[in-house]
């Protein structure tokens, strides 16, 4: 339960489990005997269980607590008010939140048949005992379980951006070592070949075996230069191409995205393509952000690049996109509050 995405939604819970135990704790105190201690006991008991089952995952306090309240609670206050059918209702409500698999359903049952049980011995009506709980744990599963069923449907979703994401970028570098691999395979296999004849004819033939070797020289420089042209593809980013993507992707995530830009060409445009994909993929990952500002502006010839988010909760870390941008231009990251701002700066 501490990995609920969401602030308020843990706190609907608190509030619902809370109040299951007002009509509880009213009871109680209006029991003139002796019984009302007890019962605000049971109470003090269950609160303190609820609280260490969700922060330690202990179910079996709660669980454990539940039971104990049974001879605390269900004696005390008015038989009216129905005390114990209060709190086997907020078991049966929350049964189905903290387990999982059929167990959940049965456990839910099984509160609502406990407080029928209670309900029969305190006061011969295990109907409404039955009718009070069932009534409760539907309205706290209904209140509770089906946001939370939402936001674990976003989690998954937001997961599978990210496995989107590193699924892309280790095709893109299986389809660089396979272009790598078919350029220098067969060159290096020729030069290898070339100049091991080389040296078998260095002296039996050294006329042809210096042709040998100038011919490797010249295969060597010729994968040399091939190698280069696609790492030059490899790395040419369209920054343009680029910023439409990450909008898109960040406002699929439901993440409010704002651009501003000035035209940017050459090298400077490929850099700052790189560290934009690197910063939207923190923005994504180490964040619970609502809003992305991206500005990109041309100032006394460089080019300034602004990626301001909010939500931002764990630590920066710097990928090889953004490292690699330190070798031709400047990078600097500041977290205020939990709004965190990289800005990049390359030369015009």
């Amino acid at each position: 339960m501490n990995d609920l995405p969401h602030t308020a939604l843990r706190w609907t819970l608190h509030a619902l489990w809370l109040g299951s135990l007002v009509v509880p704790l009213v009871s109680v105190l209006r029991d003139p005997s002796a019984l009302r201690w007890l019962g605000v006991l049971g109470l003090l008991v269950l609160a303190v269980a609820y609280a260490v089952a969700l922060r330690e995952g202990r179910l079996w306090v709660l669980v454990a607590a539940v039971v104990v309240s049974i001879p605390l609670v269900a004696p005390a206050g008015p038989d009216e008010l129905s005390t114990w059918a209060w709190i086997g209702g907020g078991a049966a409500g929350f049964a189905p939140l903290l387990l999982t698999g059929a167990w959940r359903w049965l456990a839910a049952l099984g509160a609502v048949v406990l407080a029928g049980l209670v309900g029969f011995f305190v006061t011969r009506d295990h109907t409404t005992y039955q009718m009070i709980a069932a009534a409760v744990g539907v309205t706290i599963i209904a209140m509770a379980g089906l946001p939370m069923w939402f936001a674990n449907l976003l989690e998954q979703a937001r997961a599978g951006r990210e496995a989107r994401l590193e699924l892309a970028v280790s095709e893109e570098r299986l389809r660089f070592a396979r272009d790598v691999h078919d350029l220098l395979g067969h060159r290096l296999t020729v030069i290898a070949l070339k100049a091991e004849l080389a040296g078998r004819l260095a002296s039996s033939d050294p006329e042809r075996s210096a042709a040998e070797a100038f011919e490797a020289q010249r295969l060597a420089s010729s994968a040399l230069g091939e190698v280069r042209d696609a790492v030059h593809g490899y790395r040419a980013v369209d920054l343009p191409s680029q910023l439409e993507a990450v909008r898109d992707v960040l406002q699929e995530a439901g993440i409010r995205c704002t651009v501003s830009e000035v035209p940017v060409h050459g090298e400077g445009a490929t850099q700052l393509a790189l560290a934009l994909r690197e910063a939207c993929t923190n923005v994504l990952r180490h964040s619970n952000a609502t809003w992305c500002m991206i500005d990109i502006a041309d100032e006394d010839g460089e080019v300034r690049m602004t990626v301001t988010n909010d939500g931002a909760e764990k630590p920066y870390r710097e990928g090889n996109g953004i490292r690699g941008m330190r070798l031709g231009g400047r990078v600097t990251a500041e977290l205020s509050s939990n709004t965190f701002t990289l800005q990049v700066v390359v030369p015009a």
